[in-house]
């Protein structure tokens, strides 16, 4: 069990999917995103989505992200947040998102 006070060291917010890039170099099938969190700014994950996934259907997409881990170094690029997911029976990633639009930015709480 943690405290209330550890979850709120998790600064979780939804942000909309400007880009997205193949990454070959990732040793799992992944993609890089490039994800606007509006006054929280415009930050690159890493994600291994590719199999649920097409780049095209991703572009406008909102997601939740935890964008307060800290820099993450993955086959040369840096991921800067880490897009939340379910792992279904398949360990597919399902992504977290929300049913209506919100503004990027808005925390999860």
């Amino acid at each position: 069990m943690i405290d209330w006070e550890d979850f709120q060291k998790l600064d979780i917010r939804a942000g909309t999917i400007l880009e997205v890039e193949d990454f070959p170099a990732a040793r799992k099938p992944a993609y890089k995103l490039k994800i606007d969190f509006g006054e929280a700014g415009i930050l690159d994950s890493s994600a291994q989505i590719t199999q649920l996934y097409k780049k095209e259907e991703l572009l406008g997409t909102q997601v939740v992200a935890v964008i307060n881990l800290g820099p993450k170094k993955i086959a040369g690029f840096i991921s800067e947040c880490l897009v939340l997911g379910i792992y279904n029976k398949k360990k597919e990633v399902v992504l977290l998102k929300p049913t209506v639009a919100v503004e990027n930015g808005d925390r999860v709480g």
